[in-house]
């Protein structure tokens, strides 16, 4: 296969350019196709789909590899997608894939997640685009098992595309690969983050406060979530759609709700 044929492969994350799972997941993405990393600088977790746009931002050429080249860029995920597009290649990706993330994105935290912000920006730009996580926050984390079955999903969605407005959001338990059941076709669970923060007190002797809390599931008992699925051994693959209209509502209020009736009772 020449080098014009072969997919072309973006690679980013939030965790940063130097993290272990980046680094797994090329080692995935350049069996496949021409692999671009375009990654941020530090850690940008929990930046969801952010973009800098009152200080500049910076792009650096980090170095070449065989198959891969690697960029690294000042400001976030969707940052780094947005600069791929304009200043890094010169085509379109056929392929956005993000992370793989230390630590679960599955039920609400696909919103706050950076390594989906930069799966979101690559679906707006029309890519068929995919987010990865390992259910393992530690900077050592074993990427093995994650490796192995996600690369199946990878050459999936270069084979078959993505519908419109829709990217895969896809978390694997940490546990060993012979272990894993399969794969689980489901939906973001219900839930929040019960959220807390811890005053503390600092050398100066100024307060300032650190978040804790803790993932509260709001239908335990579901089992086709993601949740579920991850507690039960399996790696979970949620569709996502990027369109936040309600669109039975809508309906609804289109029939129901007339504010101007209101605006006439105030006149």
């Amino acid at each position: 296969m020449t080098e014009i044929q072969r997919p072309l492969i973006l690679v980013s994350n939030d965790d940063g350019i130097n993290a272990k799972g980046i680094a797994a997941l090329v080692e995935v993405a350049k069996q496949l196709g021409r692999v671009v990393v375009v990654a941020p600088e530090q850690g940008q977790s929990g930046m969801s789909h952010a973009i800098t746009s009152a200080i500049p931002v910076r792009l650096r050429h980090v170095r070449e590899e065989e198959n891969v080249s690697w960029y690294a860029v000042s400001g976030t995920p969707a940052d780094c997608i947005k600069i791929a597009m304009y200043e890094v290649l010169n085509r379109k990706p056929d392929l956005v894939i993000s992370g793989i993330n230390h630590g679960s994105n599955s039920s609400v935290a696909v919103i706050y997640s950076g390594t989906i912000g930069a799966a979101v920006e690559g679906t707006l730009y029309g890519i068929p685009s995919i987010g990865f996580s390992l259910l393992d926050h530690s900077a050592n984390a074993d990427f093995t098992a994650a490796k192995r079955w996600f690369a199946p999903i990878i050459k999936k969605v270069l084979a078959k595309g993505l519908p419109h407005f829709t990217l895969l959001n896809v978390n694997i338990p940490n546990i060993p690969s012979e272990k894993i059941k399969g794969y689980a076709h489901c939906r973001v669970t219900h839930g929040k983050w019960s959220e807390e923060y811890e005053k503390r007190t600092d050398p100066q002797g100024k307060s300032y406060y650190w978040l804790t809390g803790f993932f509260q599931n709001d239908e335990p008992g579901a089992t086709d979530t993601d949740e579920w699925a991850l507690a039960n051994g399996y790696v979970a693959v949620v569709p996502v759609y990027v369109d936040w209209t309600n669109h039975a509502f809508l309906n609804q209020m289109k029939q129901e709700w007339r504010f101007d009736e209101e605006l006439a009772k105030k006149e």
